[in-house]
């Protein structure tokens, strides 16, 4: 059995998604882990992980906009705003979603569907920082 840990670190600009596909291939890819399991773990409360459709980039227009509504920003709706009024909405999708995924190792690669992709999903208005840990084990 083998394991294997990395740091994946990914600038956002503001909200949206960020497609960490490839990232994440490469580094399983030289991993020399043929089977086994990817888990991807973001360390932060106000972003996530999704796994979504990458062929059309109207699936995320969509998934920002449905979340924009949902989950609003606002400066009177909410008791906890010590960030600003993107603070805790950015919590609430974040709540919503998920920080942690596992996708199955097969042949080196993570088994993903024909049109799916990895995304970070930054729900802060303002550029950050964040940290996604790969910890991969298999042999």
């Amino acid at each position: 059995m083998r394991q294997a840990l990395h740091h994946l670190v990914q600038q956002t600009r503001r909200k949206g998604l960020y497609e960490i596909t490839r990232e994440v291939v490469a580094w399983t890819d030289l991993q020399a882990v043929s089977t086994g399991l990817l888990t991807i773990f973001c360390r932060h409360t106000s972003a996530s992980l999704l796994i979504q459709e990458n062929a059309d980039p109207t699936v995320q227009q969509d998934l920002a906009q449905f979340f924009e509504e949902i989950a609003p920003e606002s400066a009177t709706r909410y008791i906890h705003n010590d960030e600003g009024a993107d603070d805790m909405p950015a919590h609430l999708r974040t709540a919503l979603t998920q920080t942690q995924l596992s996708i199955p190792v097969e042949r080196g690669r993570p088994v993903l569907g024909t049109w799916q992709g990895i995304y970070l999903f930054e729900h802060r208005s303002r550029p950050h920082r964040r940290e996604v840990v790969l910890h991969l084990i298999g042999e």
